[in-house]
């Protein structure tokens, strides 16, 4: 039998995927039992000018690539700037420590009053990010997502790869009832959806870092770039917010944080309601979406900081707490126009990073004890009640045996591999031998988050094709099944009742198209899927991102025939 061909040359570039290296395991009390908080006895140790975790000091911000700034002695906002820090954060937990500690121990969690509004709205159905916004009962309500008239996809048009000199982060793609949205260098452009012609562009001073995958209603969401080109090899600091208008395209406003020539700079944002949060290692700041008013910043006397934010029909937030070797996660549900806590959780003391899944129903995900493995990150789920604060589940689920990924150390929201909905946490399984020579499978299994235990339902990849959860569309599952060589990517639909399988769309078997998709790893890659249209597209730009014949393409778009 001919064996299939080697894989594509490209590799996805190294860094800012999996844990950094040389970091010391920390000693992990009983998983998801919070301690009692303890009053801080110094100010806080990641509002000092320290590296990440696992890195040597860098003052200069020199690193290799544009898209992996490092970030430079953080500034501040000057006491009784407008805009300080949060309600809710390091101080309110101070001051309710004696009045929750009891409770912390019995309820594994920490409630404080609700400001009485729920301002989420409804996240981007076409959203890049793996996670779904279902709601938390066992309905399966039919989807938006129409079988087309004729599943075979053709070729809609490419993106060439821009030119670049070094590896350079190009994130983000958004998908509106008018455009799609991509990333190229230095800039945003607007595609028609189906021809690929440019309908605007967005210039920035410098490369984008990194992007909210969530939209408003009205389709605007925010980035954070650098304020200029840096040199080769170097990073000028991600330091800019802006608020983009996916569908008129342009740039509503551009905001930065700092004091003494020296500006804040963040490896997170995200849009949730009327507000962009955006976090990092110095913590964490809020825009109104409309106008750029700042709703909050850190303060100097901080003892926790905002990490980052998941955004979409809620907000959340990632506090950090603690020493830089035994740090604490305060997972907090919080009101996106003050900041103001609304319910919060406490990982156990020693879990460095977690990542946010979902907001509504309340997801996370964190690697506990370092015991993933694989560097996806992840190593257990946590459902958690985001009224209260309270733990409903824990869902362990090794790196050898599932294949979600999170970028848990810095983006904290961009998860791949996992969806959530209809009180489900949907899982791909690794990768394992089908029945034919050569042949590699997998399956998508679905998990309670009431119970924290596998419901049984499971949808097989087919022999030679291993599949991914995109998103949620009402109750069903949309899942990419990346092919064998000799055939063609499959977008599904898996109805979240039946767990029938439901295909909406097929790539051809043969060509360059083909073979374009191949470079394209669903772990590396953004995929959106809607009514008939396929949208792939890549996360950097370098000299090595082509396929096997030599064409490099940024993005790609495939449909259903007519």
């Amino acid at each position: 039998m001919t064996q299939p061909p080697p894989p594509p040359p490209h590799q996805p570039p190294q860094g800012g995927f999996g844990p950094p290296q040389g970091r010391p395991p920390s000693p992990q009390p009983g998983y998801g039992y919070p301690q009692a908080p303890q009053a801080p006895q110094q100010p806080n140790p990641y509002a000092q000018p320290a590296p990440p975790y696992g890195q040597p000091p860098n003052p200069y911000g020199q690193q290799t690539g544009y898209g992996y700034p490092q970030p430079p002695v953080p500034p501040y906002a000057q006491t009784g700037q407008p805009g300080g820090g949060r309600k809710g954060s390091s101080q309110a937990l101070i001051i309710v420590a004696a009045v929750v500690a009891v409770a912390l121990l019995v309820a594994g969690g920490v409630w404080y009053a609700s400001s009485g509004k729920d301002d989420g709205r409804k996240s981007d159905e076409a959203s890049s990010s793996g996670g779904g916004t279902g709601g938390t009962g066992g309905s399966t309500a039919d989807g938006k997502e129409k079988v087309p008239a004729h599943t075979a996809s053709q070729l809609l048009f490419k993106v060439p790869v821009p030119r670049v000199d070094d590896t350079t982060v190009v994130a983000g793609s958004w998908l509106t009832d008018k455009a799609y949205v991509k990333s190229g260098v230095a800039e945003i452009n607007g595609y028609d959806r189906d021809k690929g012609g440019k309908l605007w562009t967005i210039k920035l001073p410098g490369p984008v870092c990194t992007v909210s995958t969530h939209t408003t209603d009205d389709d605007r969401t925010a980035v954070v770039f650098q304020p200029r080109m840096p040199p080769k090899g170097r990073s000028e600091g991600c330091s800019q917010v802006a608020a983009i208008d996916l569908d008129a395209g342009k740039k509503l406003w551009t905001k930065s944080l700092g004091s003494g020539g020296r500006a804040m700079t963040f490896e997170n944002v995200t849009v949730s309601a009327n507000t962009v949060a955006a976090g990092g290692d110095y913590g964490g700041v809020a825009f109104d979406l409309a106008g750029g008013r700042r709703l909050w910043a850190p303060k100097p006397k901080d003892t926790c900081i905002d990490a980052g934010y998941g955004g979409g029909e809620k907000l959340v937030a990632v506090l950090k707490c603690g020493s830089f070797t035994e740090p604490q996660l305060h997972i907090q549900t919080i009101d996106p126009q003050s900041g103001k806590t609304i319910s919060e959780y406490k990982l156990a003391t020693g879990i460095e990073y977690a990542a946010v899944v979902s907001t509504n129903p309340l997801v996370v995900a964190a690697d506990v004890g370092h015991s993933a493995g694989d560097g996806s990150e992840i190593s257990d789920f946590f459902s958690l009640d985001n009224k209260t604060g309270r733990l409903i589940a824990r869902i362990s689920a090794p790196g050898k045996d599932y294949a979600a990924k999170c970028d848990a150390i810095s983006e904290l929201e961009h998860c791949t591999g996992v969806a959530v909905g209809n009180g489900r946490l949907y899982l791909p399984t690794e990768e394992h031998d089908g029945t034919g020579d050569y042949s590699r499978t997998n399956e998508i299994v679905a998990f309670d988050l009431a119970t924290g235990k596998q419901n049984g339902q499971r949808a097989d990849a087919g022999d030679g094709y291993t599949i991914t959860p995109l998103r949620m569309d009402g109750g069903n599952v949309i899942a990419y099944k990346r092919p064998p060589y000799n055939k063609g990517g499959q977008v599904v639909s898996i109805d979240g009742g039946s767990f029938k399988e439901t295909k909406l769309l097929e790539n051809p078997a043969a060509g360059s198209v083909r073979a374009l998709e191949g470079i394209l790893s669903p772990d590396y890659s953004e995929i959106l899927y809607s009514q008939g249209r396929l949208y792939l597209a890549g996360r950097f730009a370098d000299k090595l991102s082509s396929s096997v014949s030599g064409e490099k393409v940024l993005a790609l778009a495939l449909g259903a025939g007519g």
